[in-house]
């Protein structure tokens, strides 16, 4: 070979080995600047977040509902009804009367050692005796005066308007002798006897009774 022709392959074989040396840290550098600006990993993200409570939060002692207290939940019950046992009745006829009525005041008395009601209207009827039955029909109600409770003490009493209407003055009446008045005070089932002589009429259709409210006296 000649001498100018291996001077011009060592020339180009020395050009071909620079070109691949600069190519190979070209490539090397985009490496290092790939690794340095890629992002954290998802490992290091996790761990650089701030960390939170999973627990839910308890309820505070303030917001749970109030229990009913003992002296509410146990509060004393008022009065009861007064039962014809711990009454006393009496008869006041100095009400007069009109067209042939008789106006009296069924009185009932708080004979008992604690406070009771009386509420709205006394049973009535009249009455062959103590232990006698019913004669005729018992008193129909007047409601001109609107019921209500009245309280009695120990010895206090209520008062209702008694009306007898005169046997005589129907004269399809079947007369019967009554001694007095069988009374029944509200929502009771014993009973009073009241003695009073009248007049009854045993015919069933025949009101010879009107009884009204009781009212405090």
């Amino acid at each position: 070979m000649r001498p100018q022709q291996m001077n011009r392959k060592a020339a180009i074989t020395s050009v071909t080995a620079a070109a691949a040396a600069v190519l190979l840290l070209s490539g090397c550098g985009q490496a290092q600047t790939q690794s340095a600006s890629a992002p954290p990993s998802s490992a290091q993200s996790t761990t650089a977040a701030p960390a939170t409570s999973s627990a839910a939060p308890s309820a505070s002692a303030s917001s749970a509902p109030a229990s009913s207290s003992p002296a509410a939940s146990g509060a004393a019950a008022g009065p009861g009804l007064c039962k014809a046992a711990n009454l006393k009745g009496t008869l006041d006829s100095t009400g007069g009367g009109a067209a042939g009525s008789v106006y009296s005041k069924l009185i009932l008395t708080n004979t008992g050692a604690e406070p009771c009601v009386l509420k709205g209207y006394a049973g009535v009827s009249l009455t062959a005796g103590a232990d006698g039955d019913p004669i005729g029909a018992a008193a129909t109600r007047d409601d001109s005066t609107p019921a209500a409770d009245v309280l009695l003490a120990p010895g206090q009493a209520g008062s209702a308007t008694l009306r007898y209407t005169q046997a005589g003055n129907y004269p399809d009446c079947t007369r019967t002798p009554a001694a007095g008045f069988r009374v029944y005070p509200p929502e009771d089932t014993a009973s009073l006897f009241l003695a009073a002589p009248k007049d009854a009429c045993s015919n069933a259709g025949i009101n010879l009774l009107t009884i009204g409210a009781f009212t405090a006296m």
